[in-house]
């Protein structure tokens, strides 16, 4: 039985650290792998989740309850995994041919099927749109989120993340339709 935001909410109200555990128990795994998607390598994932349900936990008092929780969680998923990129700007990276490399020719620290050449073009698809697109299909097509969710994750309008959205997914079709050609 999945808990309701509000019941989590509630709960971390009454006790913070009985209802974070309620909160860890609804969210660790979706805030990793979106987590995952930005920042791409396991270990970094798991950093990032940890810092980012630490500031959960440092801020809640901050939360307001008129907005989506999931929302508030994510902003501050995605803003964790955008510092840590930030502090890696200029320091020697892997390439995106290096990463989907990796990820095509063996199972990239057991968190990854690399049997799956399609799920690796689309990786490879979605890492090359630029930032907003990439967040705003992570977010609906992995994370099911509505608009208005993604927008307060993104701080923007739903109008604008559904054309962001549309146009990210016009890119990735686009992408591995050419690609597949090579195959």
């Amino acid at each position: 039985m999945k808990l309701e935001d509000k019941d989590i909410v509630k709960a971390i109200r009454a006790d913070k650290e009985k209802g974070f555990r309620l909160l860890l128990i609804s969210y660790k795994e979706p805030v990793y792998w979106h987590i995952r998607r930005i920042v791409v390598v396991h270990a970094d994932a798991e950093d990032v989740a940890q810092e980012t349900f630490l500031r959960i936990f440092r801020n809640f008092c901050q939360f307001d309850e008129s907005n989506s929780l999931k929302a508030w969680i994510f902003r501050i998923a995605t803003n964790e995994s955008l510092r840590l990129l930030g502090k890696r700007k200029g320091k020697e990276t892997l390439s995106l041919d290096d990463l989907t490399t990796d990820v095509i020719g063996r199972q990239a620290d057991g968190y990854y099927d690399d049997s799956d050449q399609v799920a690796a073009r689309l990786q490879k698809a979605i890492q090359q749109l630029p930032a907003k697109q990439q967040l705003a299909f992570n977010l609906r097509y992995y994370d099911e989120m509505a608009y208005e969710e993604i927008a307060q994750v993104a701080g923007s309008t739903a109008a604008s993340m559904k054309m962001s959205y549309s146009i990210a997914k016009e890119r990735i079709i686009r992408y591995i339709n050419s690609n597949e050609e090579g195959i």
